[in-house]
């Protein structure tokens, strides 16, 4: 993996969701870059992804809509702030695309894949600007949601993308 960032984890306000997935890097990548494929797994079940937009790039785009069951659409934007091929994506809803300020900030988003054997050590870690922000995150449900998600991500590469 290349050089660490000057973030450091605070259990305070980031949660994380660590885990070995038996997928390969280089399809995990492609499941968390190309909308076509994010779409298919990005948000738990029974809610679907309905949009999305990915300028894969600092700075870039990163928008998704996700529709509950009931119909309800949620968008939500945001920016990338570093991209590292294969190993590295960090975005954020703090800004928008070309790096301006959003008007509800919620957390910024740190993903990583190291290759692990034959498979991906995958550790997602969101940022929460305070304490009361972080809670919400996991009061919201952030390990189980993210989790779900991964499961589903790490199906649909095995039924799909290999």
């Amino acid at each position: 993996m290349s050089q660490s960032p000057t973030w450091k984890l605070d259990p305070n306000l980031d949660l994380v969701l660590e885990r070995v997935i038996d997928v390969p890097r280089d399809l995990v990548w492609k499941a968390w870059t190309e909308p076509e494929h994010l779409k298919k797994w990005f948000t738990p079940a029974p809610w679907t992804v309905v949009d999305c937009e990915i300028d894969l790039r600092p700075g870039g785009k990163f928008h998704t809509v996700m529709r509950s069951p009931e119909g309800q659409e949620f968008p939500s934007d945001g920016c990338f702030l570093e991209i590292v091929p294969l190993e590295r994506l960090v975005f954020t809803d703090a800004l928008l695309p070309g790096y301006r300020p959003s008007q509800e900030p919620f957390f910024t988003a740190i993903v990583t894949m190291e290759p692990h054997g034959e498979g991906t050590r995958y550790i997602a870690m969101a940022i929460h600007r305070d304490e009361s922000g972080r809670k919400q995150h996991e009061e919201m449900g952030f390990h189980e949601g993210w989790g779900t998600a991964l499961d589903q991500m790490v199906d649909y590469i095995k039924t799909t993308l290999q």
